[in-house]
């Protein structure tokens, strides 16, 4: 706060140009000239660009010819924020953007609202480093507070929150897929993506069901004059995609396909990811295995404006992963097979209406359905001894309908009503002892939740949001109450105060086997809350920290606490050896999140650390002394630098962390015995090198054929680092128990091609 402050003027002048530049790239310049921030749609500025010749402007004038170029409408609020709309003669409609605070968070098209959501474009998305192509997830793990400690596309820890507590929502959908091959390739086409919503904290009333995050994805809404076609390849896939207007500004079908290539040629950057997956199981063990992995996904979407007042869309997503792998070993005249099929289909239907000025109406409903069968066997003499076999079947469906009032250009206010069912199966035995690991269940949950959001925006006070959440659980009998706030308040020009509280709940999540893993490549199962031995997991949490902004230079400091009771743990095997029960425990989390980014000339830079300190406790486990969480991972530091030059762009970034806790070990009589507790030790440092690249070009200036080209490396320097270090093999009491360690990715390159037209 004693950092020096400088006033601003609207009629300060600058110098000043613009040659055939990107609107976006225009845009940022401008922030960091005139110490500003833009609010706007992407689709109403999309592929405009302008030219100004080299003289000095005040930000008035600069604003006025961006409306010669934009056709766009802009308003100034607090002499630093400028909203641009449509021109529609109404001025309420300026206050329906979010305010944006820090723009380019990491990279161009990540942004920061004053209620500490994360909006991200992945059109707009500039490079970042380890990536190619505009992935969600995998952006989603370079922000603060977001680790990935097993190098996974979706099992990542949002504020020392388990991987099953982060809620991926696609068109109002539903998605319960972990990623293909598991989880090292995200489970969503990065192409199709237009608008990605991420909610760490302060989430809106509207958003249930989990308790660490949101990450709500809306793909392509905009109607194109034209026929779009793209079409690409990387290192492990191919994919198309096609956008066909078929009324004019009226109606459009959208159509994706992307599928691995890998069964019919393998390169190296699968080999590497494969390496990793399998390097923990027995079938790594022999050089002749046979692979037979695939995976597909597709998108389809009908968006429909039959006038401005109304829209609605129509979207489809199927997400299939397919892997038969089997591997002799002559010695011991065995053979392993791993077969597992995953999928998720998932259907949404969306109406949004305008009934005034002030008066609009969102409607959807959806239906999400997922599968997972999975078999581990071994065979001896040409005769099968044991089949680890898990299935897990959820069926999801819900509506919802929300309405908005814009009381007045301070204020609005929502209310809305949504219902769900859940209907969550799941399997999960092993034939060696004829006995079942974990027994079968099918549990149904309707879900009534009524929900109610008020909004104030004044910039010479502060802004807040109060919300309340309402459910109550028909099959457990068991109301819920959820309330929500989130302030934000200028302490200075320049330093913005943010706070957030919320009480959350949860009744779907996945069996944890706490240390252990008796599964050589899948190990969890979704399941619902029966109210008994899986009780609805509850959170209490709270944040607060400052946001300090100027001329290219961004401070971000929030801490958080967190609260959990209700979570379930299995207890199986050695630490309990006459007791496979779930164990209900609760949770204690504390963090510190901190992020600074320099941007200057065509050069950004920044740097990201975060604390965390998570405590378990379980009855009957350890004593019923508390220990290390597995997602405490008390330090994480990343630092990155990019630099853009036209229409190439690099980027070159590092990351480290502490090691994730493991239990410790000691050799007896040939046997393991554990006498330090859970969770004792701690892994090696992690740490690894990142780059990547992408150039974008013209075919020629008499067409529209453009391309792009893209080299990413992870780990640069092949860094071996150990991620986890678990035992297996403990189902019955003559089991041996066996230590299983689990490596890092190795170097790993990857190239992608796109044309558009």
């Amino acid at each position: 706060m004693l950092l020096p402050l400088l006033a601003f003027s609207q009629e300060e002048a600058f110098y000043i140009e613009f040659n055939d530049e990107d609107i976006f790239n225009a845009f940022s310049k401008i922030e960091d000239k005139y110490d500003v921030l833009f609010s706007y749609k992407d689709e109403d500025i999309t592929e405009k660009l302008i030219t100004l010749k080299r003289e000095k402007r005040t930000l008035l004038e600069v604003l006025d010819e961006i409306t010669k170029f934009t056709s766009l409408d802009y308003k100034v609020l607090n002499n630093r924020y400028i909203i641009l709309n449509k021109s529609s003669g109404n001025t309420d409609s300026f206050n329906a953007l979010d305010k944006v605070i820090v723009r380019s968070y990491l990279t161009r098209g990540i942004e920061k609202n004053s209620y500490g959501s994360f909006n991200i474009q992945p059109l707009r998305l500039g490079v970042l480093p380890g990536i190619t192509e505009p992935d969600v997830l995998e952006s989603i793990q370079l922000l603060p507070g977001v680790l990935s400690p097993n190098e996974t596309a979706t099992s990542f820890f949002v504020r020392g929150g388990a991987s099953d507590q982060n809620r991926l929502i696609w068109d109002g959908i539903n998605i319960y897929h972990k990623g293909h091959l598991f989880g090292m390739i995200s489970p969503l086409n990065p192409n199709v993506t237009s608008q990605i919503k991420f909610i760490n904290k302060g989430a809106h009333a509207r958003y249930g069901e989990r308790l660490s995050s949101v990450i709500d994805i809306a793909s392509r809404t905009e109607i194109p004059k034209q026929t779009k076609v793209e079409l690409g390849f990387n290192g492990i896939s191919g994919d198309a995609l096609l956008d066909i207007p078929i009324i004019k500004e009226k109606l459009n079908l959208q159509a994706s396909f992307r599928r691995s290539y890998i069964d019919v040629f393998e390169t190296f950057t699968f080999n590497q990811m494969a390496n990793k997956v399998f390097e923990s199981t027995k079938i790594n063990d022999s050089e002749n295995g046979n692979n037979d992995f695939s995976f597909l996904d597709y998108n389809l979407k009908l968006n429909y404006k039959p006038n401005k007042n109304h829209s609605l869309y129509a979207s489809v997503i199927s997400i299939e992963n397919q892997l038969d792998y089997s591997v002799s070993d002559s010695e011991k005249n065995a053979s392993y097979n791993d077969r597992l099929i995953t999928s998720n289909i998932g259907y949404g239907l969306g109406w949004n209406m305008n009934w005034s000025d002030k008066i609009s109406q969102n409607t959807t409903a959806f239906f999400s359905d997922y599968k997972l069968n999975y078999n581990f066997i071994t065979s001896e003499n040409n005769e099968q001894i044991s089949d680890f076999e898990k299935r897990n079947i959820i069926f999801d469906s819900g509506i919802s309908s929300e309405v908005n009032i814009n009381i007045s250009e301070r204020s609005d206010f929502s209310v809305g009503y949504q219902y769900t069912l859940k209907d969550v199966a799941y399997a999960f035995l092993n034939t060696t002892n004829l006995v079942f690991v974990l027994d079968t269940e099918d549990n149904i949950i309707q879900t009534h939740s009524l929900f109610g959001n008020y909004n104030y925006k004044n910039p010479k006070l502060f802004d807040v949001s109060i919300g309340l959440r309402g459910s109550y659980y028909e099959e457990l009998n068991a109301l819920r109450i959820e309330p929500r706030l989130q302030f934000f308040k200028s302490i200075a020009k320049n330093i913005k105060f943010q706070s957030t509280a919320e009480i959350k709940n949860q009744i779907i999540s996945e069996i944890d086997e706490t240390i252990i893993s008796d599964l050589s490549l899948e190990n969890r199962v979704w399941r619902l809350a029966n109210g008994n031995s899986f009780p609805i997991i509850n959170s209490q949490q709270v944040s607060a920290g400052f946001i300090y902004s100027k001329r290219g230079l961004s401070i971000d400091v929030d801490a958080y606490y967190k609260k959990l009771k209700n979570i379930t743990a299995l207890s199986l095997g050695f630490l309990n050896p006459e007791s496979n029960n779930y164990n209900i425990g609760k949770q204690r989390i504390f963090g510190v999140d901190a992020f600074v980014k320099k941007r200057f000339n065509s050069f950004n830079s920044w740097l990201s650390y975060s604390f965390n300190r998570s405590k378990s406790n379980f009855n009957n486990l350890n004593d019923d002394r508390d220990f290390k969480s597995k997602s405490n991972v008390t330090h994480a530091l990343s630092s990155a630098i990019s630099y853009k030059l036209n229409k190439f762009q690099l980027a070159l970034g590092w990351k480290w962390q502490t090691g994730k806790p493991y239990t410790v070990s000691e050799q007896n009589n040939d046997e393991l015995v554990f006498n330090d507790g859970i969770n004792t030790g701690e892994l090696p440092n992690y740490h690894r090198l990142d780059f990547s690249s992408t150039y974008n070009f013209k075919f020629s200036k008499q067409n529209r054929l453009k391309g792009k080209v893209g080299l990413s490396i992870r780990n640069i320097y092949n860094r071996k680092n150990l991620i986890s270090r678990e035992y297996r093999g403990n189902n019955s009491l003559d089991d041996p128990i066996e230590l299983i360690e689990k490596y890092s990715l190795g170097i790993t390159p990857n190239l992608m091609f796109r044309v558009y037209w």
